[in-house]
């Protein structure tokens, strides 16, 4: 189903409908600052094993992430953050970043990795946040497959013809970027760049 989604002003029933999606097992795509992603509810292990098998990844292997509405909510999943890390996150987010930081009780078992670590987002994106902060807890987030051609993950009505019988629900809000997100590891208390991307890594640094 293709949910069209006013970028600027997103309609509450067309937002209960995603919500009402998530809260069901359901698997959607959905834009954010970077590419349209897959996302479903964080705590649902069935959906995020959807996810897993529609990228071709393996869930036990998988370095999986996930987006949280602002930065006083993605402090709930990490531990605690030392303070010139804080700093840089503040200045990050919301944006184009996803960070790698050590993960806490509250995040669930699927998500972390060996390493008991945990990737986390927060987009600078309207539609992103109304969704995650109706629904009470963040989403999952990977990034379409990119070894397609672009329009397949950059215009929602390719996506919707390409995914129609692996999503339940494509959020059309236009079309959406090429660039991934920056990734940086703050796991050792000193930021590491893993991949560079839409983020400016050296702004944040400074």
């Amino acid at each position: 189903m293709l949910v069209h989604i006013h970028p600027d002003n997103p309609q509450e029933r067309n937002i209960k409908t995603v919500v009402d999606c998530l809260r069901n097992g359901g698997v959607i795509v959905y834009p954010t600052d970077t590419i349209y992603g897959l996302g479903c509810d964080i705590y649902n292990t069935a959906a995020i094993e959807r996810i897993c098998r529609i990228k071709g990844i393996d869930p036990k292997k998988a370095q999986l992430s996930f987006v949280c509405a602002d930065l006083s909510q993605l402090s709930n999943f990490s531990k605690p953050i030392p303070t010139p890390i804080f700093r840089i996150l503040k200045r990050a987010l919301p944006g184009p970043y996803t960070f790698v930081l050590n993960a806490s009780k509250e995040v669930p078992k699927a998500l972390k990795t060996k390493k008991d670590t945990v990737g986390i987002r927060v987009p600078d994106h309207i539609i992103t946040q109304t969704i995650i902060k109706a629904l009470g807890n963040p989403i999952m987030s990977v990034s379409l497959p990119m070894d397609l051609d672009p329009g397949y993950y950059t215009d929602p009505e390719l996506i919707q013809e390409y995914y129609t019988k692996q999503v339940d629900i494509v959020v059309h809000s236009g079309i959406g970027s090429v660039a991934r997100s920056t990734v940086i590891d703050c796991t050792s208390g000193e930021p590491e760049l893993i991949r560079a991307g839409a983020g400016e890594w050296e702004e944040l640094l400074g």
